[in-house]
This record gives structure tokens, C-alpha cells and sequence, in this order.
């Protein structure tokens, strides 16, 4: 048996309204909320791939400031 338990959470009139119409009909509120950010949980890293919005002139450099930052960090060995 599961015993549930009510928080109060408070919402701007925006974000209400913004979950109001992702509500079905036979759904809480609190339904909405699991079946939504359950669906952001369950996303593969692969629908991340190829989002950068940034500009390829942005990419380069952030690749060469990730290479300049690198030169000053040494590996070490680690024993678990």
C-alpha cells in the first residue's frame, strides 16, 4: 500500500497555465508532472548530438580554449 503524501508548491500563472494544457482529462496535476519529467529522464544522450546552437567560429574556439586548458592539468595515477 502506498500512502501519499501532499506538498503545496506554488506556480507562476504562467507555469499553471503551461500545465493545465498538458493535462488529459483523467490526469492530476501531479500526473502531469511525473509524466513530463519522466520523459526528460528517459531521453538518450544521443538526442543531444548535433544541438550546439552556437556558431562554428564559437565551437573552434571553444576547442582550442579546452586545449589550452588541458596543458595545465597532468594525469596521475589513481589506485581504487
Amino acid at each position: 500500500m502506498r500512502i501519499h503524501m501532499t506538498k503545496v508548491i506554488s506556480l507562476s500563472d504562467a507555469a499553471y497555465e503551461e500545465m493545465k494544457a498538458c493535462k488529459e482529462s483523467y490526469e492530476s496535476f501531479s500526473d502531469v508532472v511525473i509524466r513530463l519529467i519522466g520523459k526528460s529522464r528517459q531521453r538518450p544522450l544521443a538526442d543531444f548530438f548535433g544541438k550546439w546552437p552556437g556558431t562554428s567560429e564559437e565551437i573552434q574556439m571553444i576547442k582550442k580554449t579546452l586545449a589550452e586548458d588541458r596543458k595545465h592539468f597532468k594525469i596521475k595515477n589513481v589506485v581504487l
